[in-house]
């Protein structure tokens, strides 16, 4: 696991978190990573909520990208975060076979023309900010069997706020150890 604060890779088959302080940074960090793929003819997923796949096609936009054409020729897919997640999340864990036919779908597609795929991941932050880390956790191993079937690189992010017990630090090192990079300062106690 390589850690810092410096440029994501995106290679095919990297996991990556970055701990972000606010607003711009998450969205400047997610716009940089997703461009790659987008110039190069492959395809960027976006499951985010709504205010931020909008901030991200803001900056995506100023970076010269046409996401509305990108969209249209399936190079940037955008689905919801907490509707995807509806889609797999029972009693507050998340289903493996739910997971799995929520999200390997666009994989499968993105993945055929063996273009690089980016794929920018939220639900584990929301699932993180609901209490329910342990399901965020379950929700990063899924992700990295997923990488194990179909190329493609992936970027978490969680807001680096501090961690308010010695539970949530010992889960923010499982968070670190899923990733094969980690990017930011991962919060401290209070």
């Amino acid at each position: 696991m390589a850690a810092g604060t410096e440029v994501l890779r995106g290679g095919r088959r990297d996991h990556a978190v970055v701990f972000y302080r606010d607003e711009e940074e998450l969205a400047e960090q997610v716009s940089e990573y997703l461009l790659p793929a987008i110039q190069d003819g492959g395809v960027a997923i976006v499951v985010a909520t709504a205010g931020h796949r909008r901030s991200f096609e803001g900056h995506l936009a100023g970076m010269g990208v046409d996401v509305a054409a990108a969209s249209a020729r399936g190079f940037y897919l955008a689905p919801d975060a907490s509707e995807t997640m509806r889609g797999f999340m029972v009693a507050d864990r998340p289903d493996p076979a739910g997971f799995w036919q929520a999200i390997s779908p666009m994989l499968r597609q993105a993945a055929k023309a063996g273009r690089p795929v980016r794929v920018f991941g939220e639900m584990v932050a929301l699932l993180w900010d609901a209490g329910l880390i342990d399901a965020a956790i379950e929700v990063e191993a899924m992700w990295n069997e997923l990488g194990a079937q179909y190329p493609f690189s992936l970027l978490c992010a969680y807001p680096a706020q501090p961690a308010a017990c010695a539970d949530q630090l010992d889960a923010l090192t499982e968070v670190c150890r899923a990733h094969t990079q980690v990017t930011g300062v991962p919060p401290e106690a209070d």
